[in-house]
């Protein structure tokens, strides 16, 4: 009998890491191949931008810099409100960026 209320009491814990693990897990990145993200001419790597294309860009500008970037000063990605439910990394860059005051 104690080992059914042992498996039981394994169980629930079990559901519930799965649960938490849900929960907490990191929203996936943005892909250049994105829709969104191409029309606004996004780079996951920002050095990469074509300047010919996007000539407001200049080097140094990145989502980590940028007035959107939610995630907080050193984080390696964060939220973007150009891209719910998706985060952009510190070092991305698009069309939309706004020097962060």
């Amino acid at each position: 009998m104690s080992n059914r209320r042992e498996f039981v009491a394994q169980l629930g814990l079990g559901a519930s890491a799965l649960v938490s693990g849900a929960v907490f897990a990191a929203p996936p990145l943005v892909a250049e191949s994105d829709a969104n993200a191409a029309s606004l001419g996004y780079k996951a790597d920002g050095t990469k931008v074509d300047k010919s294309k996007f000539p407001k860009y200049a080097a140094g500008q990145n989502c980590g810099n940028c007035a959107l970037f939610q995630g907080k000063a050193g984080d390696a990605a964060g939220g973007c409100p150009l891209f719910a439910g998706k985060q952009v990394p510190a070092q991305a860059w698009c069309s939309a960026y706004a020097k962060k005051a």
